[in-house]
């Protein structure tokens, strides 16, 4: 009997090194902080069950979590509640935009270059490559015109560079990692379309297996997006496979919501006892 793809998709997950506190930080930013942010310890270890993950795994990663900064700890009587710290939060919320919404800047034919000095070059690099700068030589950074130039690179001398479209895309493809984003979006194509055609099919899952393979699903695009400079389509490959990939992810995610909330509403209780409540936006991901 063939196996069902959402079983193939367990198989890969297992099969790498494990990453449950990195799942951990994928559920709260996208099932449990539109819900309010706090959740029982409970919830999310009948989650991870669905993974087939112990308990005393899941149990570590959440303590490694507090300990790193990234969850907070509330005791009410003898239950634990966690929550993102600031950290957990700013992390999710930089690839909220570029997961759900998908918003490329606009084309203005072309580039702003920035030159930084040596001595201010390692100081900067970091905080220009999370503002969608790239640096196709060393000092050199760029972006599509427009895109705003972090206080901290503000007095780098600035140019505007054109050219032709094929020198436009060679600047990119030097400037950014397109090539392993790319082949990163063909494997994660690879990975979830069976499940899109399972899906599209008829084929059903239980609310437990539905909120798992919705969290799975955007743990997986998440750590691609967040490589993703999001560049305008003028300047990317010809073949380029985000829109694929973001077809792929947007559809599986219409199929999943209804589901995967149906389960979060029965097992995703709050500091008070209650249930969290639902945020209907959660519905309208990938619409807009």
């Amino acid at each position: 009997m063939p196996r069902r793809a959402l079983d193939l998709i367990l198989d890969h997950v297992r099969a790498e090194p494990s990453r449950t506190w990195s799942i951990i930080v994928t559920i709260y930013g996208d099932a449990i902080v539109p819900r309010g942010g706090s959740v029982w310890l409970g919830t999310l270890l009948a989650f991870f069950r669905g993974l087939d993950v112990a308990d005393g795994v899941v149990r570590t990663a959440m303590s490694r979590l507090a300990a790193d900064g990234w969850l907070t700890r509330q005791r009410v009587s003898r239950n634990s509640f966690y929550r993102l710290a600031d950290k957990g939060r700013e992390t999710f919320a930089r690839a909220t935009e570029h997961i759900y919404r998908h918003c490329p800047p606009d084309w203005h034919g072309h580039f702003d270059m920035l030159l930084i000095e040596t001595g201010a070059r390692e100081g900067a690099r970091a905080v220009l490559e999370a503002a969608g700068f790239g640096m196709p030589l060393p000092g050199v950074f760029v972006a599509p015109a427009g895109t705003a130039v972090p206080e901290e690179a503000a007095a780098a001398l600035r140019l505007h560079v054109s050219g032709s479209v094929e020198e436009q895309r060679a600047l990119a493809a030097r400037a950014w990692p397109l090539e392993q984003t790319a082949e990163a979006y063909r494997r994660f194509i690879a990975t979830f379309e069976p499940l899109r055609a399972e899906l599209a099919a008829g084929a059903g899952l239980s609310d437990l297996e539905a909120i798992v393979a919705r969290v799975l699903l955007i743990h997986e695009y998440r750590r691609i997006v967040l490589r993703d400079p999001i560049l305008p389509p003028a300047i990317l490959p010809a073949d380029w496979p985000g829109l694929a990939a973001r077809a792929v992810c947007a559809d599986i995610y219409s199929c999943l919501v209804e589901a995967s909330e149906r389960w979060l509403d029965e097992n995703a209780v709050g500091e008070d006892g209650a249930p969290l409540p639902a945020d209907p936006k959660v519905f309208k991901r990938f619409k807009v």
